[in-house]
C-alpha cells in the first residue's frame, strides 16, 4: 500500500511515542479532533499525544489508506493498553502541501 510520506511519517511518530515528530506532521495551525474535542496548533496536538502515548503506549499499523482530492481516511489496527484493544480506528485526514490540516479519530 502507497502512503503519502507525511502519513507514513505518522505511523512512525507513533509506533516510537516520538510527540513531537507527531505534532510535526500537522500545519502550524493544524487540529486534532481527538473523542469530540478540537486541538489546535502543535502544541496542543503534542501536549495530547504525550498524554496518550503515557496512558496508552498505542502502536498502529497501516490497513487500507484511501484519498479522494486533499481528504483521506486511513484504517489502521491500534492496540495498546486501552480497553478493547486491539481495535480498528479510521484516521479522516485533510493533507495539504504535504501537512495534515485537519484530523478526526473515529472508531
Amino acid at each position: 500500500m502507497k502512503l503519502p510520506q507525511v502519513v507514513t511519517d505518522l505511523i512512525q511518530a507513533q509506533n516510537t511515542f516520538d510527540s513531537s515528530a507527531w505534532a510535526n506532521c500537522f500545519s502550524e495551525n493544524g487540529v486534532m479532533v481527538e473523542e469530540g474535542e478540537p486541538f489546535t496548533g502543535r502544541a496542543a496536538i503534542k501536549a495530547l499525544i504525550e498524554e496518550t502515548n503515557e496512558k496508552y503506549q498505542t502502536n498502529m499499523k497501516a490497513l487500507e489508506y484511501t484519498e479522494a482530492g486533499d481528504s483521506s481516511v486511513l484504517a489502521a489496527e491500534c492496540s495498546g493498553t486501552f480497553p478493547g484493544s486491539p481495535a480498528v480506528l479510521k484516521f479522516h485526514m485533510k493533507i495539504v502541501d504535504g501537512q495534515i490540516q485537519h484530523l478526526k479519530v473515529t472508531g
